[in-house]
């Protein structure tokens, strides 16, 4: 008996080396299962650096966004202040402009008479003090007339004084200038004739006793296109006055 029991325990060969190849495949799958759990805690650190990367890029994104936003808004607020003094100091400016021009037209003794477009658009400067009146307007035609003088035009007539008389008749300048040429050759009639030019136009200045009445004066005539202009004060005591309107004609050839 105790010879079957001691056959039993003994070991063989071939027990070994099933025992033997079973140890290595148990080696080697600790070995396999070690390998794969590096693989795994390898993959699992790439991944987290990989995250914490794209944060850091975020966070640096981020930073940079709300820096350029941050920057954006104070270029922005600056510009709109450069802007809006800017258009307060020109709206002071045209203010200041605009208060001076009121000023000198206040200053300014004189107002502009506009003749007829039509007829040359004539234009010059007269005492603001004075009064106008426009006995015809030449609307549908004809003759132009108007009168001038300080305070209020006196009535119309060949022996009333006026400072001013405008007249635009459709006639050459040299028909009308032969008219005058009769009463310079009139010994009668003492009347002396001069010429000057007006806005660049050749003019006739007459003065003496105006024709057709007993006034000494001055009568300014000059060619407006195909018409002809007139421009008369009944009194040398309107002599400056008449000096300065001349002077500042202006017409539409």
């Amino acid at each position: 008996m105790d010879n079957k029991q001691s056959s039993q325990t003994q070991s063989t060969p071939e027990n070994m080396t099933a025992q033997q190849a079973q140890l290595a495949r148990r080696v080697q799958q600790m070995q396999t299962n070690q390998a794969k759990l590096k693989h795994k805690n390898n993959s699992g650190l790439t991944k987290t650096l990989v995250i914490i990367v794209l944060a850091l890029v975020a966070v640096a994104f981020a930073g940079l966004f709300l820096w350029m936003f941050t920057e954006y808004n104070t270029l922005k607020t600056d510009y709109d202040a450069d802007v809006a003094a800017e258009v307060a100091k020109a709206k002071d400016e045209q203010s200041i402009a605009d208060a001076y021009k009121c000023q000198e037209e206040k200053d300014f003794p004189y107002k502009v008479f506009a003749g007829p477009v039509d007829y040359g658009e004539l234009n010059f400067e007269y005492p603001k003090t004075w009064s106008a009146y426009i006995a015809k307007d030449a609307a549908n035609g004809g003759d132009f007339e108007a009168y001038l003088n300080p305070v209020q035009v006196e009535p119309i007539s060949n022996s009333a004084v006026n400072a001013l008389r405008v007249r635009i008749v459709n006639k050459s300048f040299d028909d009308v200038a032969k008219e005058y040429q009769r009463y310079l050759e009139n010994r009668n009639n003492p009347l002396n004739v001069e010429s000057v030019t007006v806005n660049g136009t050749t003019a006739n200045l007459y003065y003496g006793t105006i024709p057709s009445t007993e006034l000494n004066g001055y009568i300014l005539i000059f060619k407006i296109r195909d018409k002809t202009a007139f421009l008369q004060t009944d009194s040398v005591l309107f002599k400056d006055d008449f000096d300065r309107i001349v002077q500042s004609i202006k017409f539409n050839s």
